[in-house]
């Protein structure tokens, strides 16, 4: 158990996103408490995504504005969500052009790097598919605190598209959802990956006037 978790400032996260590299942002312990590996989707490599795949329960799911949903006419994948968080999620993807199956880590990278690039329409994706796009809350984390809204605000807070990618992280020994102090050692195992907390970036947000709308 570690005693002391020491979490990262957002604007290390912000930088760390703006690289093209993974962060963990853990929510309220009231709520999930769990621990999403985030990466902003127009950047992830193949490697990555074996990555989030091999140490996240591999449900992938690519964060998005409204307005890029819209234009890949993704609608919500129920009109009535039961889910327990209430999490938007739309129809299932696969990017039509240099896939196979779509299952594989090169697939479902560029199926995300695809979904960020606003030069591709909705007529290159394969409905349905193996990335599941979720529907971002207009106004972010002040507005709803999941790991949807705060993944799309680190990528826009970094300058660019508001498309994201995230997996719950898991404990490798059994299977169970990561908590705090799991993810604060996966952190220091896998190469110092910065660490932040949900309620940190709504403090930030609000500190610097921040709030997004979908634009």
């Amino acid at each position: 158990m570690v005693q002391d978790v020491q979490f990262n400032t957002i604007e290390e996260a912000i930088s760390d996103i703006a690289a093209g590299k993974f962060v963990i942002a853990v929510d309220n312990e009231d709520r999930e408490n769990e621990g999403d590996l985030i990466i902003a989707a127009e950047k992830i490599t193949t490697e990555q995504m074996a990555f989030l795949i091999r140490y996240s329960s591999g449900y992938v799911c690519v964060p998005t504005a409204p307005s890029r949903l819209d234009e890949l006419k993704l609608p919500l994948m129920v009109p009535d969500n039961q889910e327990l968080m209430k999490t938007a999620y739309t129809i299932s993807v696969d990017y039509a052009h240099g896939t196979t199956t779509g299952i594989s880590a090169h697939d479902r990278a560029l199926t995300c790097r695809s979904l960020a690039d606003p030069t591709k329409t909705a007529k290159d994706f394969n409905r349905p598919g193996h990335i599941l796009p979720l529907r971002y809350a207009e106004g972010g984390v002040l507005r709803r605190t999941g790991h949807t809204e705060a993944s799309v605000d680190l990528c826009r807070l970094a300058g660019l598209q508001p498309v994201a990618v995230i997996g719950e992280l898991v404990n490798d020994s059994d299977g169970s959802m990561a908590r705090r102090d799991d993810c604060y050692a996966f952190c220091k195992e896998f190469g110092n990956i910065k660490l932040i907390t949900i309620s940190d970036l709504v403090k930030y947000m609000e500190e610097h006037g921040q709030g997004f709308g979908d634009e």
